[in-house]
């Protein structure tokens, strides 16, 4: 039975190191990422417009399409609305 603890124990070591390792790695490459988009920012870029693009690239052709046509058919339908009567405060 020992053995088998220590064995146990071995492999969640193994485990364990490696994703500290991943973790490690995660943070140096957000760091990267953070630096990139200062860069981009420092260079006049609007760094919102440029996570909004890259959140779009991970869409497919299909559900980008669907989400502008959505954004596009409620904007219109705010556009039309009369504005609703704001309370007044007691």
């Amino acid at each position: 039975m020992a053995d088998e603890i220590g064995v146990a124990g071995h492999r969640v070591r193994s485990f364990v190191e490696r994703i500290e390792q991943l973790e490690l790695e995660m943070a140096e490459l957000n760091e990267g990422k953070k630096e990139v988009f200062s860069e981009a920012k420092g260079e006049g870029f609007d760094v919102k417009i440029l996570r909004e693009i890259i959140k779009l690239r991970k869409l497919d052709k299909d559900e980008r399409d669907e989400q502008e046509t959505l954004l596009d058919v409620y904007m219109r339908a705010m556009e039309t609305a009369e504005p609703e009567p704001v309370a007044k405060a007691a």
